[in-house]
């Protein structure tokens, strides 16, 4: 299982993410308060400014503080073709 470092000693796995998006859209915010309402919303930003919203595939989101591209590069920093192992496929 790959983790990700989203902010702050942070992480979530790799595998779970279905998207990262940027906070800064009406849908979004509207996602936001949705999740927040039915306790699906994870805030990560330890009190600072929401710049990136992260789609698990269990339906929670994750708020970051990092940028969007910030957490594609980490995400894709191995290439992402890595099994748990660490070995290519």
């Amino acid at each position: 299982m790959k983790l990700i470092n989203i902010g702050y000693g942070s992480m979530v796995s790799a595998s779970r993410i279905v998207a990262v998006v940027s906070s800064d859209s009406a849908p979004i915010k509207r996602l936001i308060q949705e999740s927040k309402d039915g306790g699906q919303a994870i805030d990560a930003t330890y009190g600072r400014k929401t710049r990136a919203v992260i789609i698990m595939d269990s339906g929670h989101i994750i708020l970051s503080s990092l940028m969007t591209e910030t957490l594609a590069g980490r995400i894709n920093e191995n290439g992402g073709d890595e099994d748990d192992d660490g070995e290519q496929r």
